[in-house]
């Protein structure tokens, strides 16, 4: 059996811009992707930090070393320039989980700048 499992979390992405005429996505900083090891076009889920919105969508890449985050699309008009956004990806993983299942997990700045690498607790194996 597989389950869909956390493996990358970007955390207080602050929206620099908001295009509902653009046709859908999530436009990422490709530095910022790198670090987190996110890709472009994979599936990501997105909660807005101040309003509790929630969107599904998929990244493309910005420009490097920009800060963008950009949300386009219908999903526009669920946030505001400035808003923190928490980006998540999940990934299948065998059931149970590796022993130390561990998602990496990238906080901003307000600038977008990388504060931290973190990883979260493990997964303890057989659990």
């Amino acid at each position: 059996m597989l389950v869909q499992m956390l493996r990358a979390k970007l955390h207080h992405a602050r929206v620099t811009a908001a295009d509902i005429n653009y046709v859908g996505s999530l436009t990422l900083d490709i530095g910022l992707l790198e670090q987190v090891q996110m890709f472009p076009y994979e599936q990501v889920l997105v909660v807005d930090v101040e309003n509790g919105a929630r969107f599904e969508t998929y990244i493309i890449p910005g420009e490097p070393r920009s800060g963008i985050v950009q949300v386009n699309g219908a999903a526009a008009h669920l946030v505001s320039p400035g808003d923190r956004l928490i980006v998540m990806a999940f990934g299948l993983v065998r059931f149970p989980p590796p022993d130390g299942w561990t998602p990496q997990v990238v906080v901003l700045d307000e600038a977008n700048r990388v504060q931290s690498v973190e990883m979260l607790g493990h997964y303890p194996a057989g659990q």
